[in-house]
C-alpha cells in the first residue's frame, strides 16, 4: 500500500475523514478507486520509432502536490500539449456528441487524426491556438424552467479535458472529503450515502439544505484566476483558462461575451467550479466547523448543492448568517427559495410531537426526498424517495415520446422502454425506494397500453397481451444499490473491514 506513495486499487487513500467537533468522523469515508487518469497515464510516444516509455508524468505531479500543499507548479503545459495525451483524450470524448459551431464531428476529425493532433500540439506550443465560442442551447428542467448548456467545438473539448486531467492530479489531493461533485471516482450516490450515514451516526438535529443561485453563471472570473494561481503558476495554463472564459457564447447566431460564469458543458467547467467553491466555501466551512461550532456538524457538497447538519440550532443560524456574508464576497448568494433550515434527525419526530407540531419537514437532495422515518423495530431511519416533481416530469416526457413512437414496431418501442427503465432503476434503485420504482413501472405499463390502443381506431389491447409484453420488455422493479453503511465499509489490506 505504501509503495512509492501510491494507494492500491480499491484501497481508500490515506486521507483522514472530515472531523466532527470531538474528533470523530463527521462523514464516513467511502471505498473508491484511485483517481482516474492519474495512475494509468504513460508519457510514451505512439509513433513506431519510439519503443521505450517515459515515467508516469501525472503520478509525479500528484506526488509532488501531495508532498507539499503550498507548492506552486510552474511547468505543466507540456503535459497538456502532448500528442499522446491528446490522442488518449480524443478517444475518451463521446463519439456521438453534438458538434460545436464549426460542425466538425468526432468521426470527421479522426479521418486525419495524427495530422490534426500534431497541428493542434504545435498551435498549443507556439500560442496560435484560439478558443472558439460555445453554442448555447437550453434543456428543460423538472420545474419547467430551462438550463443553459454550452456545446464547445471538438478541439476545445480535447484541450479542456487534457488540461483538466493534469490539474486534477494536483487538486484531487487538495479538495476536501465532503466535496463529491464532478470528481474522479466519486458520484451522486457517494454523496447520498455520506449524508445518510452522517445524519444517522452523528448528533444531527438540524439540517441546512442550501443551494447557490445561478452558480455557474455567477462565477467571478477575476476571483477564479486568483484561486487557480494559488497552485498554478504556469502562465500558459492560466492564459488558456482565460481564453475559454472569454470565448463567449453563440446564441441564435449572435455572439455574446461572458464577463461572469463558466459555460456548462465544457470539459474544464466542472473542475473550475470545484476550485472556486473549494476556496470560497469548503476551506471556510471546514475552519468554521473547527473554530466556532459548539456541537457536532457535518457537510456534504455536490457541485453547488450542499447540506450541512448541526447538533444545535444556534450553530445552524449563525453559520447561515456568516455563510451569506462569505459568499457575497465572491459574487455568490444563497437561493432564497431553495435554502431552508429544518429540524431533522433521530429525535426530531418526538420533540415536535411533544410540542404539538406536525411531523418533521423533508428536504430534497440529488433527486431524492429525505424523510424522518422508522424501521419495523421502531428505530430511526432516513427514508429516501424519488422526488415527486421529478417523477411526474419523467413520466410526462415518456408519455410524449410514446406518442411520437406510436407507430414504431412493438419490439423497437420495447427495447427503448427497457433502456429507459433500467437507467431509472440504476439511479433511483436505493433501499427504501421500491414503492416509487413500482409506481414508475406501473404508470409506464399503462402509458404503453394507451399508446398501443391509439394505433388504430378499433384497436383493443387486452391485459393478457399487455402482461406478455411487460414480461418480455419491461424489467421488474429492483434495488440496485446496497445500504449506505455497507457501501461505506472501509477495506484495507491485512485488516478486517471496519466501519
Amino acid at each position: 500500500m505504501h509503495d512509492n506513495g501510491k494507494s492500491d486499487d480499491l484501497i481508500v487513500p490515506e486521507k483522514e475523514p472530515n472531523k466532527g467537533r470531538h474528533g470523530r468522523p463527521a462523514e464516513a469515508p467511502e471505498e473508491r478507486r484511485s483517481t482516474k487518469g492519474n495512475s494509468t497515464k504513460q508519457n510514451r510516444d505512439r509513433t513506431q520509432e519510439r519503443t521505450h516509455s517515459l515515467p508516469n508524468a501525472l503520478e509525479r505531479v500528484r506526488r509532488a502536490a501531495k508532498k507539499d500543499k503550498e507548492l506552486k507548479f510552474t511547468t505543466l503545459w507540456h503535459h497538456v500539449a502532448n500528442v499522446e495525451h491528446l490522442w488518449d483524450v480524443y478517444h475518451q470524448t463521446k463519439r456521438h456528441a453534438a458538434p460545436g459551431i464549426d460542425g466538425v464531428t468526432w468521426e470527421e476529425y479522426g479521418l486525419n487524426l495524427e495530422r490534426n493532433l500534431k497541428d493542434l500540439k504545435d498551435r498549443l506550443h507556439r500560442g496560435a491556438y484560439r478558443a472558439r465560442p460555445v453554442e448555447r442551447v437550453y434543456i428543460p428542467k423538472a420545474d419547467g424552467r430551462k438550463r443553459p448548456l454550452g456545446i464547445p467545438v471538438l478541439e476545445d473539448k480535447i484541450v479542456q479535458k487534457a488540461t483538466a486531467e493534469v490539474l486534477n492530479a494536483i487538486y484531487e489531493v487538495d479538495f476536501k472529503g465532503f466535496s463529491y461533485g464532478f470528481r474522479p471516482g466519486r458520484n451522486q450516490h457517494n454523496a447520498l450515502d455520506a449524508l445518510h450515514e452522517g445524519i444517522r451516526r452523528r448528533k444531527v438535529n438540524w439540517v441546512l439544505d442550501a443551494d447557490i443561485r445561478g452558480f455557474f453563471d455567477a462565477i467571478d472570473h477575476e476571483w477564479l484566476i486568483k484561486f487557480v494561481e494559488h497552485r498554478i503558476q504556469d502562465k500558459r495554463v492560466i492564459r488558456h483558462i482565460q481564453k475559454w472564459l472569454k470565448a463567449g457564447v453563440l446564441e441564435d447566431g449572435e455572439w455574446r461575451q461572458q464577463k461572469e460564469g463558466t459555460p456548462q458543458g465544457g470539459s474544464i467547467s466542472p473542475l473550475l467550479a470545484n476550485i472556486y467553491l473549494h476556496y470560497a466555501f469548503d476551506l471556510w466551512a471546514d475552519q468554521w466547523r473547527k473554530r466556532h461550532a459548539r456541537g457536532e456538524m457535518i457537510i456534504v457538497r455536490y457541485a453547488d448543492d450542499f447540506v450541512v447538519g448541526f447538533q444545535y440550532r444556534e450553530d445552524a443560524q449563525r453559520f447561515r448568517m456568516e455563510l451569506e456574508r462569505r459568499l457575497s464576497r465572491f459574487n455568490l448568494e444563497l437561493h432564497p427559495e431553495k435554502t431552508r433550515l429544518i429540524e431533522f434527525g433521530r429525535y426530531a419526530s418526538e420533540r415536535r410531537e411533544r410540542r404539538g407540531e406536525p411531523k418533521p419537514e423533508t428536504f430534497d437532495f440529488l433527486g431524492f426526498t429525505h424523510i424522518c422515518g422508522k424501521d419495523r423495530k421502531g428505530r430511526f431511519k432516513i427514508v429516501r424517495k424519488t422526488i415527486k416533481k421529478r417523477l411526474r416530469a419523467k413520466l410526462k416526457a415518456i408519455s410524449q415520446e410514446l406518442r411520437r413512437r406510436m407507430h414504431w414496431p412493438v419490439p423497437a418501442v420495447g427495447k427503448w422502454l427497457r433502456a429507459v427503465i433500467n437507467g431509472h432503476y440504476q439511479y433511483y434503485g436505493v433501499p427504501g425506494n421500491i414503492h416509487s420504482l413500482k409506481t414508475f413501472h406501473l404508470v409506464i405499463t399503462k402509458l404503453w397500453k394507451q399508446a398501443l390502443k391509439r394505433r388504430s381506431q378499433r384497436g383493443k389491447v387486452t391485459w393478457e397481451r399487455m402482461n406478455r409484453l411487460v414480461k418480455r420488455w419491461l424489467p421488474a422493479p429492483s434495488i440496485k444499490h446496497p445500504y449506505p453503511n455497507k457501501r461505506l465499509i472501509v477495506k484495507t489490506r491485512g485488516r478486517s473491514p471496519v466501519r
